[in-house]
């Protein structure tokens, strides 16, 4: 077996480590002596939802398998080691037709199989309303259906593992109950309930909110309303869109002290623009623009439609203005998904036994830049020079 090492800092201790990788980490030893070094190493970074990248569309049954692996590449490059490539509402045969193509491309993969974690089903039993419905295609929406379910779980090979629904729905504790048997986490998103119906979707076994502060009214009462209510629920952890774009500073800053860093999970919500120039895109049944200034948006509309955003860019971001550390940002797309989302690895940090997925990066504190070097999974690279 061929044991990589590979030397840096270790935010968390402060130190400069040596660490032996294989498909898990075999050893990491604090250098009493070490080198002059600009690398920092963190655990690879996980993301919870990626509706496409690279031009590659997961939100289409015809999407082939071998473009699939190529988005994984670009995905690896950002720092990204990990994924739940995200199904948005559609028609019951587009969203069925998707669920298996990415199975598919699970099993046909074997490295970059490895990187899809598990699927993130984002509707359709979210709120029909203007607003909390965002991007989502009204004609598709639809009462929650646990028959549906049970096929996505079919369908996927039973690798989905995050599902996105709307509290207010009758029978959606059902629904909710029933994901939850099956080992699939309930978030809470699109969604204008009330405090009741959020109260009783986290009894049921909700333990996430989807993309905070977005999927929302452009105006909402004062209080209570759907927003407070969740950052509120202490038993809620909650996924945030840090792109500058989605969200303005002082929210992520509030959202984050109402959290706590340990309950807050960065995402990218990436759509199959990301990384290509701008222009219009097709995603899943609905039409989108990349514009210069990184919006994705509904053609002819000011409607967000995803983001461009790479992981990298938002631990950038979390520090620039949402008042957190270096440290603090990487638990956000290291510690807290995993643990948050039941990835089956869970992550400790840079310690002998975890997996073996690394990200060899370095900081600019001044600009406040991060530069991918090089990307490691299960031990193997697949970014950067040998």
């Amino acid at each position: 077996m061929n044991v990589e090492k590979c030397i840096g800092l270790d935010p968390s201790s402060g130190q400069v480590v040596r660490v032996h990788l294989g498909p898990v980490l075999e050893a990491v030893e604090p250098l009493i002596s070490p080198p002059a070094t600009d690398s920092i190493l963190s655990p690879g970074w996980i993301d919870v939802q990626v509706n496409g990248f690279a031009g590659v569309d997961y939100c289409s049954p015809v999407t082939p398998v071998e473009e699939i692996a190529r988005s994984v590449h670009v995905i690896w490059s950002t720092g990204v080691t990990r994924f739940f490539p995200t199904v948005i509402t559609g028609s019951v045969e587009n969203m069925a037709g998707s669920i298996r193509n990415l199975a598919k491309a699970k099993a046909t993969l074997a490295r970059e199989g490895r990187a899809m974690e598990g699927f993130h089903i984002e509707g359709p039993h979210i709120s029909p309303d203007d607003g909390p419905r965002g991007a989502h295609p009204v004609e598709a929406v639809r009462p929650p259906d646990i028959a549906e379910f049970n096929r996505w779980m079919d369908l996927s090979d039973g690798h989905i593992k995050l599902v996105t629904v709307a509290p207010e729905w009758p029978g959606i504790a059902d629904y909710i109950e029933n994901a939850v048997r099956h080992g699939v986490v309930v978030a809470i998103g699109h969604t204008n309930a009330n405090s009741a119906q959020i109260a009783d979707a986290v009894r049921a076994g909700a333990t996430m909110s989807t993309h905070l502060g977005n999927g929302a009214h452009t105006v909402l009462r004062r209080h209570p309303n759907y927003i407070f209510d969740q950052l509120a629920e202490d038993r809620l952890a909650a996924s945030f869109i840090v792109d500058g774009i989605h969200l303005p500073p002082a929210f992520v800053k509030v959202a984050l002290r109402a959290k706590g860093v340990d309950r807050s999970v960065l995402v990218t919500d990436a759509v199959m623009p990301a990384g290509c120039p701008p222009g219009r895109y097709r995603l899943g049944e609905v039409d989108v623009e990349l514009h210069e200034d990184d919006r994705v948006t509904l053609v002819g509309k000011d409607k967000l439609a995803g983001s461009s955003l790479r992981m990298d860019r938002g631990i950038e971001n979390l520090m620039k203005f949402g008042g957190v550390s270096l440290v603090e940002a990487l638990a956000m797309a290291t510690r807290n998904p995993a643990r948050v989302c039941r990835v089956r690895a869970r992550q400790r940090g840079l310690q002998p036994g975890e997996r073996g997925d690394l990200v060899e990066f370095r900081l600019d504190r001044e600009a406040g830049r991060i530069t991918i070097d090089r990307v490691w999974m299960d031990g193997e690279r697949v970014f950067g020079p040998a």
